[in-house]
């Protein structure tokens, strides 16, 4: 079979690890992969590059992906959606590996109920695909954006200020949740839960009265703060509100220093957090989701992902995947809560 590879929507380290693993079982099986280039465009494009053992030999510890990405929709066009499939069959490909996010994954869900055998490998910084307990760029995005705690709370300290740092997470506040954890965060804030700023400054200024004269508070870019409309702000091809152009972090830093009086500054990681090389909990994971795939096409189990399951990888399927996203659960935000004092 002639099996093409993808990777869409944002780069994640650990992209690379998977194109890896997915080529080099393909190959075992004896089977011929070619690299679809950025993403959906490529397929829309008509674009594809042999994919070899000395391409993807010394790769695994790179960030970004090799074959480029892009956050096209092809179903958002009829003619898009038509050259799609009238470019399966003009490569002569016999099946596609996309390795993606809710929007890359619903894409291949949606070509395969057209006739189209696909499979898919979950890639999500923000971890909130279902079907599976972590997803491919989460735990690197986590660890950098734990590394920039660290940092900030150095200048916190040495300033007695209070410090904003705005990490990626539209709809799930996986990063964010863990982040603040794993940071010792006096305040985290995330989509799932509607921001308490009440409550959020009563407790700063309780911790400062008793001595701890700085804060650092982690919220996720997709919180609903008071701003400015969102009818004015940009989307992308899948209507996603850009998120960048909300400025939550500033927003919060603003409302932070002027109910409480502290000096108040904000960070924004951005895409700091895609880059970078995978760590090795993405290399494995990114190998291991990347060889259950290539078994996955070689024994015609189409209309499926790859997904952790405790300690195993197993085959889910892509649809329930992506019908319902994954958000982190009340009673653990709850838990983490405990730790603000």
């Amino acid at each position: 079979m002639k099996v093409g590879v993808l990777t869409g929507g944002g780069d994640v380290p650990g992209l690379n690890p998977a194109i890896r693993a997915v080529v080099i079982r393909l190959l075992d099986y004896g089977h011929d992969p070619v690299g679809l280039s950025r993403g959906w465009l490529g397929l829309i494009e008509g674009i594809a590059e042999p994919l070899t053992l000395e391409s993807v030999d010394e790769i695994v510890s790179r960030g970004g992906t090799i074959l480029g990405s892009s956050r096209t929709n092809p179903l958002k066009r009829d003619e898009d959606l038509d050259k799609c499939l009238d470019n399966v069959r003009a490569l002569g490909v016999d099946a596609i590996v996309a390795i993606g996010g809710e929007d890359t994954l619903s894409v291949a869900s949606n070509l395969h109920k057209l006739g189209v055998n696909t499979v898919g490998i979950p890639k999500t910084m923000d971890n909130d695909l279902s079907e599976t307990d972590y997803t491919l760029g989460f735990d690197s995005a986590v660890n950098v954006a734990v590394d920039a705690v660290d940092r900030l709370r150095d200048t916190a300290k040495s300033h007695d200020r209070a410090i904003v740092l705005e990490v990626m997470g539209r709809h799930a506040g996986w990063v964010a949740l863990y982040t603040g954890i794993a940071g010792g965060a006096d305040w985290i804030l995330i989509p799932e839960i509607a921001p308490d700023l009440d409550e959020m400054c009563e407790h700063l200024i309780g911790a400062r009265s008793r001595g701890k004269m700085y804060a650092i508070v982690v919220a996720s870019e997709g919180i609903d703060l008071p701003q400015a409309e969102e009818e004015s702000i940009s989307v992308d091809a899948f209507g996603h509100v850009i998120l960048r152009e909300r400025g939550v972090g500033d927003s919060l830093a603003g409302e932070i220093e002027s109910r409480t009086g502290f000096e108040t500054r904000s960070a924004v990681l951005g895409h700091i957090q895609r880059g970078g090389p995978p760590t090795m909990f993405d290399r494995v994971l990114g190998t291991m989701l990347g060889l259950k795939a290539a078994d996955m096409v070689n024994s015609g189990e189409f209309g499926k992902m790859s997904a952790v399951r405790g300690d195993r990888i197993v085959a889910a399927d892509m649809e329930r995947a992506v019908s319902e996203l994954k958000t982190v659960p009340i009673e653990l935000y709850e838990e983490a809560k405990t730790l603000f004092k």
